[in-house]
């Protein structure tokens, strides 16, 4: 486990669930909050890729437990918070960061319509019923903290087909959200990450085009990491943000409109999510 993450603050008996957690930003975070001394149950569709996590975490004692399901399917985000919460005694940690991978491997060739689908069902719909659900479990517990994922860009727009996708389904989650939030508090902070070029698999593999443009637009000037969102998750997460709620918290390197030369033919604006 990673002490830097470990100071970010003491999470010592608390119980948290990441759902997205196989992989990518869900994964990282599920690390950091176990390495702040977090016990931390995973969620993902993959049971090798959520066992992998799940080994990390036992290694330390920090594993609360793996759920696998679908958020995708008709009723599978209630479906699993049930399952969750029957299998745990309390939650007072969530972290909302399943998302659909609409930008790499045979879904980048899906229709406009189809993606939005997706995104709504995973993103947006996934998000509202576990966090509403969890949310109502916390308040009639003692309290606690959930932390979804928004993006950005979704504030100001960004062209192309992929702005508009994920402007849609991460600014309604940024909205909810904050209603949330008044909704749950004062016993129950609410409060969202919006990241900016994430070094996800999409970037990874994107072009030479992408690369620049990615570092041109962070004041920073670099890509950010996987751990980059995961340490201001924890953050959020922690006492030390007791304070904060309702907020949405741009994790983006300084953000800056940057001119792009020429828009790519074939897509026209794919960019790292936080899936």
């Amino acid at each position: 486990m990673n002490e830097e993450a470990a100071r970010v603050g003491s999470l010592t008996g608390k119980t948290a669930f990441v759902s997205g957690s196989s992989r990518g930003i869900g994964r990282e975070v599920a690390i950091a909050l176990a390495a702040a001394g977090c016990r931390v149950a995973i969620h993902g569709r993959s049971a090798s890729n959520a066992g992998q996590v799940a080994q990390l975490l036992a290694a330390d004692d920090r594993h609360a437990g793996t759920f696998l399901g679908d958020l995708s399917e008709p009723d599978g985000a209630g479906r699993l918070v049930e399952e969750v919460l029957a299998a745990l005694p309390s939650i007072d940690i969530f972290v909302a960061v399943a998302g659909a991978d609409v930008l790499t491997g045979e879904a980048a060739s899906w229709s406009f319509d189809r993606k939005l689908e997706a995104l709504l069902a995973v993103d947006l719909l996934g998000t509202i019923a576990m966090a509403r659900r969890f949310g109502t479990a916390m308040q009639a517990g003692s309290g606690g903290s959930i932390v979804t994922i928004g993006w950005d860009q979704a504030s100001v727009g960004m062209e192309g087909d992929s702005g508009q996708l994920f402007a849609a389904t991460k600014g309604a989650v940024m909205a909810f959200t904050r209603s949330l939030a008044r909704s749950l508090g004062p016993t129950v902070r609410v409060n969202c990450v919006a990241p900016g070029w994430i070094r996800t698999a999409w970037g990874e593999q994107a072009s030479e085009v992408w690369q620049k443009r990615a570092r041109r637009e962070a004041m920073l000037g670099r890509w950010g990491e996987p751990e980059d969102v995961a340490q201001a998750v924890t953050w959020l997460a922690s006492a030390e943000a007791s304070w904060v709620s309702g907020q949405v918290l741009p994790v983006n390197g300084g953000f800056r409109r940057a001119p792009f030369p020429q828009p790519p033919t074939v897509e026209h604006s794919e960019r790292g999510t936080p899936a």
